[in-house]
């Protein structure tokens, strides 16, 4: 008879010690203990209290004392957690210690193998004292294993929901506690700020939407493993079966973007299940289309994902394979030791769940895998040898098969695993890029995958991994010029660039290598002349000449073909060609470039980086689809703005709808103005681009012009009619009061009141002068005529408010409805603009004619959702990004489409842009300049952009030190004085629900002939009653013929 055989046959209090003692000594085989761990259970399930508490504190005293022999004390698990329930306090009491004992003093890897008999106790039928104890040995897993708990919490969320519903407060509590302690252990840095909110998502339903909302802002760039997976997919799936479209598309959005982010696929497997069925279904269901496009994006997704999942060999949670292969290396075969088995399987948990973990190290397994068979097996070299041979075949079970490289001797520059994120947009994750040197890649992808990024990050120093600019010379060659060098001359503009002085080349030296590249002083560009002065083609031989003298070891090129004759992109094919020693990494949309110099091709797809061998002809017979990225038309970003419209009383594009005359402004506390004498007039035909130094006052002065300041002399003049979109170069103040919204619920927030531009700045020009407020309060002597006896009777009045009518009167000048001082209700009475101007109510007018300006720009196309969202994806702001992304979310480039979006909702006749070159990059500005040329009505441009102003400004103001200068065709916009055409009239309606309904032109003001034979005809149709034709009955209205 074994020790422990004798001793549980009578066991009492105060055996423990020798029981623990016998294992330490013995080992679990010779003391008995693997032979006798069912008996000791049953002891501690006993009804008889007295057998009950000593099995239990010998089982606890063995969790504490003896940790090698835990592969038997788990058994007893089960029966310290049902004991919990005992009607007895100190049996109880004891269990709860004994199964925390169990759980807090377990190998960390072996947590997983407690799950099963804790999972046993936590349906409902259960006794509420027993499920609270195994919640709470849930969350003391988060201290003693937490990476371990986060690899098993697939398994455990399910089970630990369903208790946080419990009709029981403290198995509630008890879930609640658990569930936090969960959430601390998962490991993504991107969500761990969410933690909170998933937890109120489980317990709160209706806080799902909002909580949906904070997650479409999360910006992923960690790997998405099966923690985080694990805590995220319940709220996802509330997410998909909520019933607002716009929580069921977040939802598909957020899935789509993380499961792009899962490197190992079997992470993901656990949960296609759940997810898959509830997308699909969502994809055939939702009403709205735009919806189910993108949830269709997420299944597509998640489908790819499945197939990689399936060809991957899954070992998560499967111990079967490691145990056979445990078995086989230890030679086991019929072994008759007593408790073996149970040695193996749990050797089996422990090794499987160090695979999942990635824990490979040979000393690992060592420690914590051959540990386990020390009472089973004498030499420890054979058992560590043995467990070896199945750490190697576990090695193999996780390998995933590599691209071969390709034999090469070219020196390897860079070979780098990184991510790359744009924003709140990830563009690359965990992707690799290796470069050698003398190859040229040519780097592809669609609009917006981050090929710009990519190179802008690489010479930024930015790029995880890649050898550092001092080490391997990378130089980024671009021909945008800054503006405030854009008066240096060439040689003075390179050798002001800081890397070149650091390399201390001389004056002569950059001659040389300018006049390799064309800058000699009898050619068409200059070496002396301004940088100003040159096409975009000559710039970018002079970014060329700039990089060549930086004697670079890696080239970075956008476009650089970019408006370069035949002549100049066959120079720089050779160029590029002839650098043997120099790495190139090319973006270009000309096909030609990357045939002819081309090695290699870098593919951005999927957020990696794919690499092929060969030009690109090689690539597209791989790759067919990838034609369309040199299709310039298919990729090119188009911006469209909403045409104006027109204007009542306006007929001619060069009338002037904008006016400053001799126009003198001084800052407060400055003695000498900032603009001298200025004179400038805007019509539909301007297109206007506004030049000068930093400092010059051409902010200052289209400050002016839209009315945010008053000049001290002079006189600033605008349309009544006309609306104007002015986006200065801090645009940014109109939304960040109002980050929680969507950019769609901005623009429906801002002119949802009849069009009103609620974000209509507060200007100096509408605050009334002290002189104003007196006119305004002096009685005024009116004039009135009785219509029927013709008397004139004249009385001093004075005007309360101005209430919003307006009208013209028989000599086409405009009357406002007023109110006069003590009535106490709307009389109707009309005063004319001369006479109000007269009685301080100038400013007034113009704030009644500007909201009815606003007003008129809402009259086509109704404020709704349907409408906002595609007014913003023709100001380059998608429907993702404007109406389910909330503006906190986005990036400042974004942020500024909205700005721009939303200026332009109301259907301006004249855009004024500050800087658009500040904040718009290449792609958006060639976008811009598309939407300029097709807009119908005049712009002004401030900008230091040279190419974007001269392709869209024949006049420019050229503003020094506070003077005025016109250059160009000053007389263009009188060039343009032609009559209004047809076609700018919009004819076309879009209501709420997306129907498209006929809108009437502008009458045509009939002649005295024409207008006759109307009336005969209509008179006609009346005697012979006929049915009018609708612009028929507008007429016998208006003549009083019906």
């Amino acid at each position: 008879m074994s020790t422990i055989e004798g001793l549980l046959s009578n066991l009492s209090l105060g055996d423990e010690p020798k029981l623990v003692e016998a294992v330490k000594s013995q080992g679990v085989v010779a003391s008995g203990l693997a032979d006798q761990i069912e008996v000791l259970a049953v002891k501690c399930a006993s009804t008889n209290d007295a057998e009950a508490i000593a099995a239990l504190t010998t089982v606890k005293a063995l969790a504490e004392e003896a940790p090698a022999a835990e592969a038997f004390t788990k058994v007893c698990l089960l029966a310290a957690l049902e004991q919990t329930d005992s009607k007895i306090k100190d049996v109880s009491t004891l269990a709860r210690s004994t199964a925390m004992a169990i759980c807090t003093n377990m190998s960390p890897f072996a947590v997983k193998s407690l799950l099963p008999a804790i999972f046993s106790q936590l349906p409902v039928e259960k006794k509420w004292t027993v499920r609270v104890t195994a919640l709470e040995c849930i969350a003391v897993f988060s201290k003693t294993a937490p990476k371990q708990l986060g690899n098993a919490l697939p398994e455990i969320v399910p089970e630990v929901t369903a208790c946080m519903w419990d009709t029981k407060k403290q198995v509630k509590d008890a879930a609640t506690l658990a569930m936090k302690s969960s959430l601390e252990v998962i490991g993504n840095k991107d969500i761990e700020h969410m933690t909170a909110k998933i937890l109120t998502a489980i317990t709160k339903p209706k806080e799902v939407p909002e909580i949906m909302h904070a997650m479409a802002g999360v910006t992923f760039v960690q790997s998405v493993e099966r923690p985080a997976l694990a805590m995220v997919v319940p709220l996802l799936l509330r997410g998909l079966r909520e019933k607002s479209i716009a929580t069921k598309r977040q939802a598909a959005v957020i899935i789509n973007n993380m499961s792009k982010l899962v490197d190992n696929p079997i992470d993901a497997a656990p949960f296609l299940p759940l997810l898959l069925p509830a997308l699909e279904q969502n994809a055939e269901s939702i009403a709205d289309p735009e919806a189910r496009v993108v949830t269709q994006l997420a299944v597509d997704q998640l489908n790819r994902l499945k197939g990689l999942a399936e060809k991957a060999v899954n070992t998560v949670g499967d111990t079967s394979k490691i145990e056979a292969e445990l078995n086989k290396a230890l030679e086991i075969g019929q072994t008759t030791q007593p408790g073996l088995d149970r040695v193996v399987a749990h050797a089996a948990v422990v090794a499987t769940c160090m695979m999942d973990l990635g824990r490979m190290e040979d000393v690992q397994w060592k420690n914590n895998v051959a540990s386990q068979f020390k009472d089973y097996f004498a030499d420890t070299t054979k058992t560590a040898a043995a467990v070896e041979k199945v750490r190697e075949e576990a090695e193999k079970m996780m390998e995933v098969p590599e691209e071969e490289d390709e034999a090469d001797d070219a020196e390897e520059l860079c070979n780098c695993l990184f991510t790359l994120a744009y924003g709140t947009k990830i563009l690359l994750h965990n992707t690799k890029m290796k470069l050698k040197r003398g190859k040229r890649y040519g780097l592809l992808g669609g609009n917006d995958s981050g090929k710009t990024t990519l190179m802008r990050a690489i010479a930024n120093n930015q790029v995880e991994g890649f050898p550092d600019t001092s080490e391997v010379r990378t130089v980024f060659v671009e021909a945008d010029i800054q503006g405030e060098q854009s008066h240096l001359s060439c040689v003075d503009y390179v050798f002001a660039d800081p890397k070149i002085q650091a390399l201390n080349c001389s004056e002569d030296e950059i001659r040389k290598v300018l006049a390799t590249v064309g800058f000699v002083e009898d050619g068409k560009a200059k070496p002396d002349n301004a940088v100003s002065t040159l096409s975009g083609g000559w710039r970018m031989k002079l970014a060329l000449a700039r990089a060549m003298l930086q004697k670079a070891d890696i080239l970075l090129l956008d476009e650089p073909t970019n408006h370069l004759d035949v002549i100049n992109v066959a120079w720089v094919k050779n160029y590029l060609n002839s650098l043997t020693t120099v790495t190139s990494i090319i973006v270009s949309h000309d096909s030609g470039l990357l045939n002819d110099c081309c090695t290699h091709i870098l593919q951005i797809e999927n957020l990696k980086l794919h690499l092929f061998k060969g030009n690109l002809d090689e690539f597209v017979k791989i790759k067919p689809a990838a034609r369309a990225y040199f299709s310039f038309s298919e990729s090119k970003l188009k911006f469209r703005f909403p045409q104006p419209g027109p204007i009542e009383g306006v007929k001619s594009k060069g009338k002037a709808l904008m006016k400053m005359s001799d126009c003198t402004f001084t800052y407060p506390g400055n003695q000498k103005p900032t603009l001298f004498n200025i004179t400038i007039q805007v019509s539909l035909s301007s297109r206007v681009a506004c030049v000068g130094e930093n400092g010059a006052g051409k902010s200052t002065m289209i400050k002016l012009l839209v009315g945010e300041i008053e000049p001290q002399t002079g006189e600033v003049w605008k349309h009544p009619n006309a609306r104007i979109a002015y986006v200065a170069q801090h645009a940014f103040h109109h939304i960040e009061s109002h980050l929680t919204k969507t950019p769609n619920e901005y623009i429906r927030w801002r002119y949802a009141n009849n069009g009103e531009d609620k974000e209509s700045l507060v200007k100096v020009s509408m605050t009334y002068t002290p002189e104003e407020e007196k006119l305004q309060k002096t009685p005024y002597e009116l004039q009135f005529t009785d219509e029927a006896t013709g008397k004139i009777t004249k009385v001093k009045k004075v005007i309360g408010e101005l209430l919003g009518g307006r009208k013209q009167n028989k000599a086409k000048e405009y009357e406002y409805e007023v109110r006069y001082a003590g009535s106490t209700s709307d009389t109707g009475d009309y005063l004319p603009a001369k006479t109000l101007k007269k009685m301080g109510w100038e400013k007034a007018m113009k704030a009644v004619d500007l909201r009815i300006a606003q007003r008129a720009g809402l009259y086509v196309r109704p404020l709704s959702t349907k409408n906002v969202e595609q007014h913003l994806e023709d100001c380059g702001l998608g429907a993702e990004f404007g109406t389910h992304y909330r503006m906190a979310a986005l990036s400042g480039g974004q942020k500024v489409k909205v700005v721009l979006a939303a200026a332009m909702w109301n259907q301006p006749h004249i855009l004024i842009l500050d800087e658009p070159t500040n904040y718009l990059d290449r792609e958006s500005l060639g976008a811009l300049a598309g939407a300029i040329e097709s807009f119908d009505g005049g712009v002004v441009i401030i900008s230091h952009n040279n190419e974007f102003c001269s392709k869209l400004c024949p006049e420019t103001w050229v503003m020094d030190a506070g003077h005025l200068e016109t250059k160009g065709d000053a007389e263009w916009m009188l060039n343009q004085d032609t009559k209004i055409q047809e076609s700018q009239q919009i004819t076309e309606m879009v209501d709420a629900a997306g129907n498209v309904s006929k809108v009437k032109g502008q009458k045509k003001k009939l002649s005295k002939k024409d207008e006759k034979a109307m009336i005969k005809k209509i008179k006609l149709k009346l005697k012979e009653s006929q049915p009018l034709e609708s612009d028929e009955e507008e007429f016998a209205v208006e003549h009083d013929l019906l």
